[in-house]
């Protein structure tokens, strides 16, 4: 085991020097990026449309390239799915990573370009590696294999030479031939498409392995786990796979789930490391795991641009370049990848926590936020509003979603809490005064309009019965992959849709 670690922290040196690099020189690698992507992509479509070749300033930039959004560009994705290429990136593109989105029942299908997977997305995955084996050196995370719950993919109907999928299933599928040596189980069952014969074949097939890191979506390896422990008649996952150490998650806030997991494993065995990973791109590791911000990864073959929140519905929004950004100010993402997607606007808003070097937080979603009535409130306060509730009355929280209801002639505007429990607090009561001063606490728009009831009343509180939210989910065939639930929307469909299913 020694010799292993060995080897690979002298692979590990190597990167490490180039990571920190990038930490010393955030703004010269950022513009190497984007004169890389550019200079790359000038004899496409998109860049003879608009002439990349002589844009020679980052003022040149932004002033040529329109701000977009997945509507501005689905024409061209739309005929990349049929064949075409050279269209918005000069590699062959054949693979596209189906959105997991629930607010839309229309998909979105972000592509994924060679260039993509294996200088964004698999180096990602390497320097979660080189990242945590440089805070362990004495780690056994090698002497096992990694557990990785997948999604799924099918054949392209628009063409039978293109595919689409979860990302997981895409990076899955593309791995070299040695990640076999290094994963469970084999990728016949990662990839299946029915989630419930997927979470019987994946458990039979990991029992008796040495699994030692687990990776992906917290909700689903809450499923998975409590599934192992059913079948294997054990208390505790350590109980069957003992040198597990490592669960690497993202897609949703972790906090909210730390109790179930602690609940379910050894919590002094246990390290969690958080990463952004998205369709469209690798964007951060969690690189101090006493710090639960990220760092953004600058030379992944992605340059970012920033929108501050307030300005994101602005005709012409006010744009601004990683220099510019400040601390603790909601920002929209604009990213332009080696995938060809240009000052592209993916929908999640981060708040940046350091500057030297730029580490980030998640704060939430462009479209997924409360603002009914001047409250603003977004993902960020709600997550951290539900923790303090949860810790204050020992409740363990299972999944949730808030909507407003709207004032009428008989009722004040008020927000109302779907929450399904895994342990639910003595006194609903209790937990949602707790709730409710919490938001307050988080945000200041909220506590105005709480001001003496006169805008909003206190929230309602709907108990979900078990089982409702991944009832839901299964219905919109959304089991298992990078699907999760939307926590926060703007008006009620959703919630009514999830509400008429509650019954007992």
């Amino acid at each position: 085991m020694a010799l292993i670690n060995s080897i690979v922290s002298w692979f590990n040196t190597k990167r490490l020097s180039e990571i920190d690099f990038t930490k010393e020189h955030p703004i010269d690698t950022q513009h190497e990026v984007l004169t890389k992507l550019l200079s790359h992509a000038k004899n496409t479509e998109w860049g003879q449309k608009y002439d990349f070749q002589s844009i020679n300033t980052l003022s040149d930039f932004k002033k040529r390239l329109p701000v977009q959004t997945y509507e501005d560009i689905e024409p061209y994705v739309d005929r990349l799915r049929k064949g075409e290429q050279n269209i918005l990136w000069p590699s062959e593109i054949k693979w596209f990573a189906k959105s997991s989105g629930t607010t839309n029942s229309k998909s979105k299908f972000i592509p994924v370009s060679k260039e993509a997977m294996e200088d964004c997305h698999f180096r990602g995955g390497k320097d979660i590696l080189t990242l945590y084996t440089s805070l362990f050196p004495d780690t056994g995370l090698l002497k096992g294999k990694g557990l990785t719950l997948g999604g799924s993919h099918q054949i392209n109907n628009l063409s039978n030479e293109s595919y689409y999928g979860d990302l997981s299933a895409i990076l899955i599928q593309n791995l070299p031939f040695w990640a076999d040596f290094i994963r469970t189980p084999d990728s016949s069952i990662v990839l299946l498409e029915e989630w419930e014969e997927k979470l019987d074949k994946m458990t039979q097939a990991t029992l008796n392995e040495n699994v030692t890191s687990l990776s992906g979506v917290p909700s689903w390896y809450l499923v998975l786990l409590k599934h192992v422990l059913k079948v294997s008649g054990k208390q505790n996952i350590h109980e069957i796979w003992p040198n597990l150490e490592l669960f690497v998650h993202g897609g949703v806030c972790f906090d909210p789930y730390r109790n179930q997991f602690n609940s379910l494993l050894l919590p002094e065995k246990m390290n969690y490391m958080e990463t952004y990973n998205a369709s469209e791109g690798f964007f951060g590791i969690q690189n101090d795991l006493n710090d639960k911000s990220m760092l953004l990864m600058l030379d992944y073959g992605i340059y970012y641009e920033f929108i501050p929140l307030e300005n994101v519905n602005d005709e012409n929004p006010r744009v601004l370049s990683l220099e510019e950004v400040e601390l603790y100010t909601n920002y929209a993402i604009i990213i332009t990848t080696n995938a060809g997607l240009w000052r592209y606007q993916i929908g999640d808003t981060v708040q940046f926590t350091s500057l030297k070097p730029y580490k980030f937080k998640i704060s939430g979603r462009t479209k997924l936020f409360i603002n009914a009535f001047g409250e603003e409130i977004i993902i960020d306060n709600a997550e951290k509003a539900m923790q303090m509730a949860c810790n204050k009355t020992n409740a363990i929280l299972k999944d949730y979603m808030a909507a407003p209801i709207f004032m009428d002639d008989n009722r004040k505007g008020a927000h109302q809490w779907l929450i399904e429990f895994e342990k639910a607090p003595a006194s609903i009561d209790e937990f949602n005064y707790l709730l409710d001063n919490a938001l307050m606490s988080q945000n200041s728009d909220y506590e105005a309009k709480r001001y003496k009831n006169i805008t909003l009343d206190k929230p309602i509180i709907t108990i979900a019965r078990p089982g409702l939210f991944y009832d839901w989910l299964k219905k919109k065939g959304k089991l298992g992959g990078q699907n999760k639930v939307p926590r926060l929307a703007n008006n009620r469909d959703l919630i009514d849709e999830v509400l008429s299913m509650n019954q007992i």
